[in-house]
């Protein structure tokens, strides 16, 4: 996502806030600003670490208000990959698609293969379902963890 379309994607959501009678305050700015310009699947500890390098501060409840109002204006999309911890990523207007997740450094990685669409539409297909939906996520040691090169997590 380049610079602009976070720009219009933050006013985006303080209209959203205002539509829905929600308070437009700094530190919920903060958070989405952060996150919508991110290309990164944040958790909510990752986003409070952000906070605090950029000089910024938001406690753990705004936080968490942020993300759910964040998913709930359709400009974020909620993850879990059964770590624990939910994390998000900026709503873009990309086709579906899937993780590799990095079991030591924890860095998710997306992907798209069109033999994947195809061959899940077919294993349900076979066994009678009219496939709705999917979510895989591979997980494993990324390339930098195997060369031991891991770069930083935010």
């Amino acid at each position: 996502m380049d610079r602009d379309d976070g720009v219009a994607t933050t006013e985006r959501f303080t209209r959203y806030l205002r539509e829905h009678n929600l308070p437009v305050t700094p530190q919920r700015m903060a958070i989405a600003e952060l996150l919508l310009n991110s290309d990164r699947h944040l958790s909510a500890e990752d986003v409070a670490q952000a906070l605090v390098q950029r000089g910024r501060q938001a406690g753990t409840a705004t936080i968490y208000r942020t993300l759910d109002v964040l998913v709930a204006s359709g400009l974020v999309v909620e993850r879990d990959f059964g770590e624990g911890f939910r994390r998000f990523e900026p709503a873009r207007d990309v086709p579906h698609h899937e993780h590799l997740l990095c079991t030591q450094c924890a860095k998710v990685e997306e992907f798209r293969d069109e033999r994947l669409e195809r061959m899940t539409t077919l294993v349900a297909e076979t066994r009678g379902f009219a496939r709705q939906r999917h979510r895989l996520v591979i997980y494993g040691v990324c390339r930098d963890c195997q060369r031991g090169t891991t770069g930083a997590r935010v």
